[in-house]
C-alpha cells in the first residue's frame, strides 16, 4: 500500500517510519512512504508557506498555493489517490476507520497542518476526507498522521510478524484485550494465572475472553453494546458481575 505525507516537518516521519513494524513493511513491500515537504513549493526565495488571516486573528494560514502544488506533484504520477486532511474537525478516526481505509486500492496522501490551519479552500477542492484522532489540540497533524497511519498499516497482510495477534488486539475484537504474562512465574510476590500455566488451550481461551471482557467491564462498557456479546459472553459477563460485585 502506498503512503504520502505533505509536512513542515519532514523529520518527525522519517524517524518513526524508519524503526520497528513500520520499517519491516517497508522493507518487505507491504508499505511505501513518500514524505514531502510543503516548504519545496514554496514561491518565494524565503520558503514562505503561511499568512496572516484575512479578517485578523492570532496565528498564521497554511497558503493554499504550496499544498496545491504538493498535492499536483504528488498525483502526477496518475495514481488513485485519497487526499486526507488531519483536522480537529474531522471524523473521529477508530478501529473501523483503519480497517477501511487498509482495504483501500488508492495511495492515501495526508496533509498535516499547523499554525491555525489551512486555508479553506483547500479544504473545498482538494481534500477527500477529514479525520480527528481525538477532541483535544495538538501543535501540528503530524503525530495524527503517524497514528492512523500505524493503525492503517498493522491491518495490511504481512505487515505483522505473528498475523494472529492482529485478531486478539484491543479493539480489533470489538472490546479491550486480555492480561499479558511472561517469564518469570512469579516476580515481587506476583504470580502468574494458574489456567495460563496449566497447557489447556480451551480454558486459557476462556480464561482470556473473560478477562477481556471484565477490562471492557470497567474501563469501557460502552464498547460492550456496540460488540453485541454472544450467548457465552453473556454467562462470562455474569460471572464477572457475580464475582467483582457480588450479583449478576
Amino acid at each position: 500500500m502506498r503512503f504520502a505525507v505533505i509536512t513542515l516537518f519532514p523529520e518527525i516521519f522519517h524517524a518513526y517510519l524508519g524503526a520497528s513494524i513500520m520499517k519491516r513493511a517497508a522493507e518487505k513491500g507491504v508499505a511505501s512512504f513518500d514524505i514531502v515537504n510543503l516548504r519545496d513549493f514554496a514561491a518565494d526565495k524565503h520558503k514562505t508557506v503561511d499568512d496572516y488571516p484575512y479578517g485578523g486573528g492570532p496565528g498564521m494560514v497554511i497558503k493554499p498555493g504550496p499544498v496545491y502544488d504538493a498535492i499536483k506533484s504528488i498525483k502526477s504520477d496518475g495514481a488513485g489517490t485519497l487526499t486526507i486532511l488531519m483536522s480537529p474537525q474531522g471524523r473521529l478516526f477508530d478501529q473501523k476507520a483503519a480497517e477501511r481505509l487498509a482495504k483501500e486500492d488508492r495511495r492515501l496522501l495526508f496533509i498535516a497542518g499547523r499554525y491555525e490551519g489551512i486555508d479553506e479552500r483547500v479544504k473545498a477542492s482538494l481534500v477527500d476526507e477529514e479525520l480527528s484522532i481525538g477532541d483535544y489540540v495538538l501543535t501540528g497533524g503530524e503525530l495524527p498522521a503517524l497514528v492512523i497511519i500505524d493503525a492503517v498499516v498493522r491491518q495490511l497482510p504481512g505487515a505483522l510478524g505473528d498475523e494472529d495477534s492482529l485478531a486478539e488486539e484491543s479493539f480489533s475484537w470489538g472490546i479491550l484485550d486480555y492480561p499479558h504474562y511472561t517469564r518469570p512465574p512469579e516476580w515481587n510476590g506476583m504470580k502468574v494465572p494458574e489456567v495460563l500455566l496449566s497447557g489447556n488451550h480451551g480454558e486459557i481461551a476462556r480464561w482470556r475472553r473473560k478477562e477481556a471482557l471484565r477490562a471492557t467491564l470497567r474501563r469501557r462498557p460502552d464498547l460492550l453494546e456496540k460488540a453485541g456479546p454472544d450467548k457465552m459472553d453473556m454467562e462470562l459477563i455474569r460471572e464477572i458481575k457475580e464475582e467483582d460485585y457480588g450479583h449478576d
